[in-house]
């Protein structure tokens, strides 16, 4: 049931990405066998991925597949190492605001290239190679009747029955409704060469030329993160299902190893596929085999019905790819925007909106974390405060709680009053961390500024690692660090 999943998404996936449908076939193929040989979680289904897909456009359109081919398989050397040096470990800072906005960019651009397969965008009057003979166009509302066709079987089905995939029960009737009527209207066929032998191992020639691994350069980084990222979501939705831990490391070595034995046999990178592994396991797979058995049965289902895949209409998957993209978006994201905080909001919008300019989901994600941290600092910053205790006319007891780095530094500084220089004055920091450089510098300022006006100034309870930090960067005499000074329990407090 998994391989038969897996065909029209293979298929679907190579039209996202530019190339013939056997690339995306190859690559489905090797991925599933490798993955199910040495991944770091049974029963999880990994082939080519729409997000995946999305990245290599660009590349196949203005070098072609050698170019493709090499940065797959330099994407699992990435992955590979990204596998040993604990990157999964480091996914743990990803929030999930970008999460979200990366998963919701994933399913607006798999609509968004659906559209030319709807007319949108092309030659109304445009000719395909299995009506050329006969000179007849397109008859693009058949294409579109077909889509709501395929779509109402999609969903209308599992409300009948679940004993069938409701995808392939769509693709066969809407098949078998275009071959009964001979509908003028694309097929796979149409859009490249199927395979009808098994691949063959060939290295990219592109390897040879320097010049040639600056271009394939950063879109093989993109595959390798926005890869690992799937898998590490799939990964994560299978561990919860199973309630097993999953070894991420190794499934990041495996995904490596999976595309580079893609790229080799003629074949597109892919990643986890949370649809395809939520299919696997309601139907009883916990172990290797099954995703083995997924992987070596669509190899024998691709070469021995190579032609009947040819006459599938793309309408049919088209529905399927929509389907994909629906269930694709988090709609909560939307609809609970009122509810959840403003900050999370810009950061799933602004990774939304970064991913369909730029089509490159991984400058997405990373700029996504980028503002999410910018922002966490900001709310971290505002938790410092400075309280001023009188302990007499001459003596203030300072009390500083919260974090003190390079945001936190400007409440920080003003929590001190500018003008006002008694004899004495007592910073107590036992509730109070100094994280950075900047943070010690706006110590030091306050110190500074206090001397010159002739305050005597003592720094208390300075926490080891704040100590130590001290010691090492800070401008200000170590004698100024001196011992508790407890609080009379009458005073006169003032906060900031």
């Amino acid at each position: 049931m998994v391989a038969l999943g897996i065909i029209p998404e293979a298929i679907a996936f190579s039209i996202v990405a530019g190339v013939d449908p056997q690339v995306g076939l190859f690559g489905s193929i090797c991925i599933l066998i490798v993955v199910a040989l040495l991944g770091g979680r049974p029963a999880m289904v990994s082939a080519c991925t729409a997000g995946v897909a999305l990245l290599m456009g660009g590349l196949m359109q203005s070098h072609g597949l050698p170019y493709l081919l090499a940065a797959t398989i330099l994407a699992g050397v990435f992955q590979i190492l990204w596998g040993y040096l604990r990157l999964a470990q480091q996914m743990r800072f990803v929030p999930r605001a970008v999460t979200v906005g990366f998963v919701n960019a994933i399913g607006v651009l798999i609509f968004l290239a659906q559209l030319p397969q709807l007319g949108i965008g092309r030659d109304g009057g445009e000719t395909i190679p299995s009506l050329a003979a006969t000179g007849e166009s397109i008859s693009w509302p058949w294409v579109w009747g077909l889509v709501a066709l395929g779509l109402l079987i999609i969903y209308g089905l599992p409300r009948l029955t679940k004993l069938v995939p409701s995808t392939l029960v769509a693709i066969l009737l809407i098949s078998g409704l275009a071959e009964w009527l001979q509908l003028p209207i694309p097929r796979v066929g149409d859009l490249g060469q199927l395979p009808n032998s098994l691949p063959v191992f060939q290295i990219p020639a592109v390897f040879g030329s320097w010049d040639s691994w600056g271009i394939i350069l950063p879109t093989a980084l993109a595959i390798s993160f926005v890869g690992l990222l799937q898998s590490f979501l799939t990964a994560n939705v299978v561990e919860d299902m199973l309630d097993q831990q999953a070894d991420y490391e190794a499934e990041a070595r495996a995904q490596g190893f999976a595309n580079i034995t893609a790229g080799l046999f003629g074949g597109m990178a892919g990643a986890g596929m949370i649809g395809q592994s939520v299919i696997n396991l309601n139907s009883g797979g916990r172990h290797r085999l099954s995703t083995l058995t997924a992987g070596v049965g669509l190899l024998i289902l691709v070469i021995s019905l190579s032609s009947w895949l040819a006459r599938i209409p793309m309408a049919a998957l088209v529905s399927v790819m929509i389907m994909v993209s629906i269930s694709t978006v988090s709609w909560d994201s939307f609809l609970k925007v009122k509810v959840v905080p403003k900050s999370d909001t810009s950061v799933m919008l602004l990774t939304l909106v970064l991913a369909l300019m730029t089509r490159n989901l991984a400058i997405a994600v990373v700029v996504g974390v980028a503002l999410a941290g910018i922002l966490f600092s900001r709310k971290v910053a505002k938790v410092i405060s400075v309280t001023t205790t009188e302990l007499t006319n001459d003596h203030l007891y300072v009390t500083v709680q919260g974090q003190l780095f390079f945001v936190s530094t400007v409440y920080f500084l003003a929590g001190f009053k500018k003008h006002v220089h008694p004899a004495r004055v007592t910073i107590d920091m036992a509730q109070a961390h100094v994280w950075d450089q900047t943070g010690m510098r706006a110590l030091d300022q306050v110190i500074r500024k206090l001397q010159q006006g002739g305050s005597k100034v003592e720094l208390i309870n300075l926490n080891q690692e704040s100590l130590d930090l001290f010691d090492r960067i800070s401008e200000t005499p170590a004698f100024v660090i001196g011992a508790r000074c407890d609080l009379p329990e009458s005073v006169n407090t003032t906060g900031s």
